[in-house]
């Protein structure tokens, strides 16, 4: 499949001194955990144990005893053709642990025998597998948790072929703050239109390469999209009643399909107005919570002063929503916008669509997400820490001018003296206003 950057975690992980602790892999679905850890298990152990919970309801079975470690790797040995349990030499992996609580609580136990590595991946696990009434606890202690996202922009060129020296060039641009050569700049503004468009789930960058056709793509997107959906209702019975919550699936479905909306007004604050006529922000918070723990939102929230600490300064109660994945954002408009972007004539949505972009980018390096917004209309699209040192970002889908930032930056009430503008324009500096080109913003 296709190279990925998780794989460093995992080195990281495997070559860990002292009491090993189990990893759990946590992520939306179809965004390459399994492969991932697959790959890195069949390099890296003389011994692979495979075990999917949602595939193998007979595995499931095993964990709802004792959880002696012990008749365990009997069990799985009966169960599981050619399994070899080494000491030292092991790997055991739990794919889809969400769908066998007691599994997940088997991790202290196989942590404190300490003779086998543990691997989990699982899907919804901030929604699915936590409900005490259906398992024997969360191993507190005995986990180190990755969360792992789509495809960003440097693997998407990676999946493209696009040769290393090409990627160090443009990391040295960016550190040197000196341009681009054309040919390259317009390269790379090209393929950033396309992972725009296509977005970083493996599986559609596989058939975006494979096939060129962006009907292909979206129609691709557009189901993963309706499969989520289906995932809304299927994982609300993990709530304290067995039965679906009928309502909070009916607000959750609401948010999600009002998203493009929201993003494509001037002022893109989330409005629950929007959803209906009288809506209530504790109405809808826990439906925009489960989105969350989903992982197909990011929330970026305002700030009330721009200055240390950012989280401090967030205001819980004014945020915008922005998509996880561009490309699945991008399938949630009309069907030509993809064609659209790849022109360079995105009309209405343009300003969404760049923004929601960054705001992606930003999530990928696991940045949380700030802008700064006064009802006189000062705005910043983001605000942001890079090498340590708060700084405005602004967003710009044409050339656009930077208003906003230049009145925060003269402003001494501000704890901020750079700005970073994102555009089709090269890499320029005029004071303490950098240029960058869209495609740098995995590099900030």
């Amino acid at each position: 499949m296709f190279r990925r950057k998780i794989m460093a975690e995992l080195e990281v992980w495997k070559n860990s001194s002292g009491k090993k602790k189990a990893l759990v892999i946590k992520g939306l679905r179809q965004i390459g955990k399994t492969y991932s850890v697959r790959e890195f298990a069949k390099e890296n152990y003389k011994n692979v144990v495979y075990v999917n919970f949602k595939e193998n309801e007979s595995a499931k079975k095993i964990f709802d005893y004792d959880l002696n470690v012990n008749r365990i790797i009997i069990d799985l040995s009966a169960l599981i053709p050619n399994s070899r349990f080494e000491e030292g030499n092991t790997v055991i992996i739990f794919d889809e642990i969400q769908e066998c609580a007691n599994a997940r609580s088997s991790i202290k136990p196989f942590c404190e025998d300490g003779r086998f590595d543990i691997i989990a991946t699982g899907s919804l696990l901030g929604i699915k597998g936590y409900n005490k009434k259906k398992g024997k606890g969360v191993p507190t202690g005995f986990e180190r948790v990755v969360y792992m996202k789509p495809m960003d922009f440097e693997e998407f060129l990676w999946a493209k072929g696009i040769n290393e020296n090409v990627i160090a060039y443009i990391r040295e641009c960016y550190e040197t703050k000196t341009p681009v050569s054309e040919a390259t700049h317009q390269a790379m503004l090209r393929y950033f239109k396309e992972y725009i468009c296509v977005g970083g789930l493996p599986y559609i960058v596989d058939r975006f390469i494979s096939t060129n056709d962006m009907n292909v793509v979206w129609q691709e997107q557009h189901d993963i999209i309706e499969e989520y959906k289906d995932d809304f209702g299927k994982h609300l019975d993990e709530n304290e009643n067995e039965e679906i919550d009928f309502s909070l699936l009916g607000r959750i479905n609401k948010v999600f399909d009002s998203i493009p909306a929201q993003l494509a007004k001037e002022n893109k604050k989330f409005v629950f107005s929007a959803l209906e006529k009288k809506g209530r922000s504790e109405k809808y918070l826990p439906a925009i919570q489960w989105l969350c723990d989903f992982g197909i939102i990011n929330l970026c929230y305002n700030l009330s002063n721009i200055s240390d600490p950012l989280e401090g300064n967030k205001i819980d109660s004014i945020f915008k929503i922005y998509m996880q994945d561009s490309g699945l954002f991008i399938s949630m408009l009309d069907r030509d916008c993809a064609a659209k972007i790849l022109s360079g004539d995105l009309g209405f949505y343009k300003g969404a669509i760049f923004e929601n972009i960054i705001a992606d980018s930003f999530s990928k390096q696991d940045k949380k997400l700030y802008y700064f917004h006064k009802d006189s209309g000062l705005e910043i699209d983001f605000v942001s820490k890079i090498k340590n040192e708060i700084s405005l970002i602004e967003v710009k889908a044409t050339t656009g001018n930077t208003k906003s930032a230049n009145t925060v930056l003269k402003n001494p009430q501000y704890d901020v003296n750079i700005c970073y503008k994102l555009s089709e324009n090269n890499v320029g500096v005029v004071e303490n206003k950098i240029t960058i080109p869209y495609y740098m913003a995995f590099l900030l």
